[in-house]
Order: C-alpha cells, then sequence, then structure tokens
C-alpha cells in the first residue's frame, strides 16, 4: 500500500495511527520525544520536517516565526527535525543548531505556540501525518538555503498538503508559484512570512482558497511527478542508452582497441609523410 496519498481518500487513511499523531502533537508532557506545546489546537499548523542542519535552514524557519507576530496569531508552528540534547548528537553542525533551536524558543518566548518533535523514523505514520496537518488546513513549510530535489515537497504535495518551498534547487521546479504551491526565498524571511500570512487569512476567508492550492499540488504531482511516470522516463533513458550502445558498440575495451588501430594504420603513415623542420640559421 502506498504510503503517500491526498487525505481526502478516507477509506485509505490510517485512522489507527491518529491517537500516536495526536500525542505527538499535543501531548504536553516534554520529553526527548517533544518539547514545547500548542494552546489553540484550532489554529492551522505551519510543518516542517529534515535533517537539523544549516543548510535545512530549520532554525531559520522557527526564526522567521518567531519574528512575525501576524503569523504567530493565525498559525502554530510544528518541526520534526534531530535531537532535543546535543550529548545524543556527535554531529558539530547538529549540535550547533540544537543549541540555536533552544536560545530561539527562549529569545521569542515561543512556548503554546511551537513545537519541537525530534526526527521521526516510522514512514506510514510521517504520511499519516502530513494528512493529519491537511485536515487541520495547515501547510508545509521546506525552507533549505539550497534543495537538490525535494522529496519532502513531493510528498506533501501527494498528501494534498499546500506547500512553500524554497526557490533555491529541485522545489522551483516541482511547484508552479501561487498555482500549485508557493516559492519562498530563504535569503528573505520577512516576504516568506508575509506571503504565509496572505495565503492563511485569504484562505480564512474563502476557504475554497485553500482547497484551490491543495488540488492545484495534486494535479502537479500526478502530472510530473508519479513512480508511473518515473519509471516511463527511466525506461525511455534506457532505451535510449541501448539504441545508441547497439548502434556504435563503443564499449571502453573496443573504443581503445580502435584508436589503437586507428594510430597504427593511419596517423603512424601520416607522421611520416610530414617533413622535418629545417633550421634556415644553417
Amino acid at each position: 500500500m502506498s504510503i503517500y496519498f491526498p487525505y481526502s481518500e478516507k477509506e485509505k487513511r490510517l485512522t489507527s495511527l491518529h491517537g500516536s499523531i495526536e500525542k505527538l502533537l499535543y501531548d504536553p508532557e516534554q520529553n526527548d520525544v517533544h518539547i514545547g506545546w500548542l494552546d489553540d489546537r484550532s489554529k492551522p499548523i505551519i510543518f516542517s520536517m529534515a535533517r537539523l542542519d544549516r543548510v535545512k535552514n530549520i532554525t531559520g524557519l522557527v526564526e522567521l516565526y518567531g519574528k512575525c507576530a501576524k503569523l504567530r496569531e493565525t498559525v502554530n508552528l510544528v518541526v520534526v527535525a534531530g535531537y532535543h540534547d546535543v550529548k545524543k548528537s556527535k554531529d558539530r553542525e547538529e549540535i550547533q543548531e540544537i543549541e540555536k533551536m533552544h536560545e530561539l524558543i527562549k529569545t521569542y518566548d515561543l512556548f503554546g505556540q511551537f513545537r519541537w518533535i525530534s526526527a521521526q523514523t516510522n514512514k506510514a505514520r510521517n504520511g499519516e501525518l502530513y494528512r493529519y496537518i491537511a485536515d487541520t488546513r495547515g501547510a508545509f513549510v521546506q525552507p533549505a538555503l539550497y534543495e537538490a530535489f525535494g522529496l519532502t515537497v513531493v510528498e506533501a504535495m501527494t498528501c494534498g498538503l499546500p506547500t512553500f518551498a524554497t526557490c533555491h534547487g529541485g522545489p522551483a521546479e516541482i511547484i508552479e508559484h501561487g498555482v500549485s504551491g508557493f516559492h519562498i526565498d530563504p535569503y528573505h524571511p520577512d516576504q516568506a512570512a508575509a506571503l504565509m500570512v496572505e495565503f492563511f487569512e485569504q484562505s480564512k476567508k474563502d476557504p475554497s482558497n485553500w482547497i484551490k492550492i491543495s488540488e492545484g499540488g495534486l494535479k502537479r504531482i500526478y502530472e510530473r511527478y508519479t513512480w508511473k511516470i518515473y519509471s516511463e522516463r527511466l525506461m525511455t533513458l534506457a532505451g535510449v542508452y541501448g539504441f545508441w550502445k547497439f548502434v556504435s558498440k563503443l564499449e571502453r575495451r573496443e573504443t581503445r582497441r580502435y584508436l589503437e588501430m586507428f594510430y597504427i594504420l593511419k596517423f603512424r603513415e601520416l607522421v611520416k609523410s610530414v617533413p622535418l623542420a629545417v633550421d634556415d640559421a644553417h
């Protein structure tokens, strides 16, 4: 069974996981799995999930949220990333990001509006988590400074979750801005925050706005990024490669032998016909 499918496909939803997901999001206990809490459960959730390193820029998203009072009034923020305790990490960069995250929580007093969940490896539950966030009429945010492809972007869009993603790298091609999601520039966080506020305010006034972007994202995925399309493209490329391999017959060893033959039969004889240089001084 596919892990990633639209939130609207109720008959396929993994409802048996909803209890653990609700605990993950809202349990007030502070422990190694989750810290922070959400006071107002009626607000939509903006959600992100990634490694906790500088390039993935999760702390940049938290800082963006902390600085924007209007965004904090409108939505809650939930991130799934790394460890909470620096003692559990052996990566210097991750340790710096963990320390920065704790500092941001205190600096912007994010308690009651922000939830930090440690890295999760249960893929089935992660898939249902995207859909659960969609049930809150929330959105997915991918704030990386650069992203080569954007797998989580595809996952979120496949689940029908409106997505804001970095304009640097693969997501710029995956998303059609304003149609199937939104591009954000992590180097201009104020503009990114304003774009999110605008989207959620419009969606609150007109719920069809949220649905339009959700459906636009699904349409984009079905047109460009399904496994069927990927496999067909892969087979096409394999066919093209196989065709030229068949036509040319130029494997590496054969290519070398061909060049050696060319040198022996042609080039060496041609060299003999080239006149030697004559020094005019003599």
